[in-house]
C-alpha cells in the first residue's frame, strides 16, 4: 500500500478553488497523468458520480474507475478507486490567511500480480512528483 500526500498553497479563495476543482471534466487539463475522463454515471457532480480515467504513468496505462464518496462544497471531495489499482483519495481545501491550502491525499493498493507492496514502494516517489507538478498546474489555472 502506498500513501501519497501532497499540498500547495493557492492565492485564491476556497470558493474559487472549489469552482475549478468541481469541474471534473477539466481535470485532464492539469493532471498530466490523466489522458481522458469519461462519466460512467448520470451525475457529473456529487456523491455517487462515477468517472473512468485513462491514466498513464511512464509506460504504464490503466483505467482508473472512481466513485465519489464524499462531496462537501468548498471543503472536500473524496473517491474510492475501483480499478486495477484500488484505494481511496481526497482533495481537501482549507482557508489560509492568503488563500487556500489544497491537500491531495491518496492511499493506493497494487495487486500482488503487479508487485503489490514492492510496486507501492517504488510508485510512491514517482506519484508524489507527478502530483506535486499537477497541483502547481492546477494552481496556475485558478
Amino acid at each position: 500500500m502506498a500513501r501519497v500526500v501532497v499540498r500547495i498553497d493557492i492565492d485564491a479563495s476556497v470558493e474559487r478553488v472549489w469552482e475549478e476543482l468541481e469541474a471534473l471534466e477539466r481535470h485532464v487539463e492539469w493532471m498530466s497523468d490523466a489522458e481522458s475522463i469519461a462519466f460512467a454515471s448520470d451525475s457529473t457532480k456529487g456523491v455517487g458520480t462515477v468517472i473512468e480515467v485513462e491514466t498513464k504513468v511512464g509506460p504504464f496505462r490503466l483505467l482508473d474507475v472512481m466513485e465519489f464518496t464524499q462531496w462537501v462544497p468548498h471543503r472536500v471531495m473524496a473517491v474510492d478507486h475501483r480499478g486495477l489499482v484500488s484505494g481511496t483519495g481526497a482533495f481537501i481545501l482549507e482557508p489560509t490567511a492568503s488563500g487556500t491550502r489544497m491537500t491531495w491525499d491518496e492511499t493506493l493498493r497494487f495487486p500482488w500480480y503487479l508487485g503489490g507492496g514492492i510496486t507501492a514502494l517504488l510508485a510512491k516517489p514517482v506519484l508524489s512528483a507527478i502530483w506535486r507538478k499537477n497541483l502547481r498546474r492546477f494552481a496556475a489555472t485558478v
